[in-house]
């Protein structure tokens, strides 16, 4: 048994929650607010996020990180744009022989860093993994079946973490690729959004199908640009985690983009989701990155396109279809 403590009582940190304490493992949920914690000690549920999952009365919940030097593991749940404050906070509690791990799944959009890159600097002496798949909350929460990739610079950190999450109805690889997996789970969110702009303005499965494969290709294409291996982008990480992104109303970000292909101007739509929504930040630093290394990626140019300069969801797709005629194949893994 190891000590775990979730950062974030999100949904995704109350679903991992979950599954450490399947794993036999003492559990602790941390919540920046003490409002919340005190609520979910209280009335044991999710209700807003994953309504009817009871949460076991083992679970302690704080909004304290004083015990987070105790824990064997600590799994940071929060959105992007909270990972480094977090990591800050934590390190002066923290000692070499524990193990950090995000599962936040985007670029921090000041730097343009990965959040491997981001715990590297603000924790240096804990070995961080990262982990990531196609893994909605709603479903690990309830014992769907689920599968994942840990990766690490630390391989026996990424395997101490396989062994400790792993049950049957949560399976997890490791990959020794960290740079791909973390660009996979960050960069999908951005052709999911374009997916759900697709579904908003009624086309067909013709064009999300397309919208898909070749998402995939210039997400590869960027990834092998950044030092990602191209092989890595057909797993979990990668397809995997585009296809259930893509397709799932469980998805924030293809429920934003619905929103925005109906019409809606994005900060209303994000206001609506009422969820973080990692395309929105991502495809602007994305597009950049692309520019700096000059990497094709037409559907992000796009969907930001149609996220920061207000152009009509319509025209963007239009624009998409009648690029100048190529080779499916030309340039596919190259810049």
């Amino acid at each position: 048994m190891a000590k775990v403590m979730v950062l974030g009582a999100g949904s995704f940190g109350t679903a991992l929650a979950l599954l450490c304490h399947r794993c036999g493992h003492e559990v602790t949920v941390w919540s920046h607010r003490e409002e919340e914690a005190n609520r979910l000690r209280e009335e044991r549920e999710q209700k807003k996020l994953l309504p009817g999952v009871k949460l076991p009365q083992q679970i302690a919940f704080t909004a304290s990180l004083q015990q987070a030097g105790q824990q064997d593991l600590l799994i940071l749940a929060v959105p992007s744009f909270a990972v480094r404050q977090t990591a800050r906070q934590l390190c002066p509690l923290l000692q070499s022989n524990q193990i950090v791990v995000c599962v936040a799944k985007g670029l921090e959009q000041e730097s343009f860093h990965d959040f491997s890159t981001v715990l590297s600097q603000e924790i240096p002496q804990c070995a961080n993994v990262v982990l990531s798949g196609p893994s909605h909350a709603e479903e690990v929460s309830r014992e769907e079946a689920t599968t994942v990739v840990a990766s690490s610079k630390d391989k026996e950190a990424a395997r101490k973490v396989q062994d400790w999450l792993m049950n049957p109805s949560f399976r997890v690889y490791v990959n020794d690729d960290l740079i791909g997996v973390e660009l996979g789970g960050a960069l999908k969110n951005i052709i999911a959004v374009a997916a759900g702009i697709a579904d908003g303005l009624g086309l067909g499965d013709n064009a999300k199908a397309a919208l898909m494969t070749r998402g995939i290709t210039e997400i590869a294409r960027l990834g092998v640009a950044m030092g990602g291996h191209q092989e890595t982008f057909a797993g979990l990480s990668g397809i995997g985690d585009l296809i259930v992104t893509c397709t799932s109303m469980h998805s924030r970000n293809r429920r934003f983009g619905i929103k925005i292909g109906q019409g809606v101007p994005a900060q209303q739509a994000l206001e609506e989701v009422g969820m973080v929504v990692e395309g929105y930040s991502c495809t602007a630093v994305a597009r950049e990155l692309a520019h700096q290394l000059g990497v094709d990626m037409p559907i992000t140019e796009q969907t930001y396109q149609v996220l920061y300069c207000n152009k009509p969801a319509d025209q963007a797709m239009r624009d998409l279809m009648g690029r100048p005629k190529r080779n499916e194949s030309e340039n596919i893994w190259v810049v």
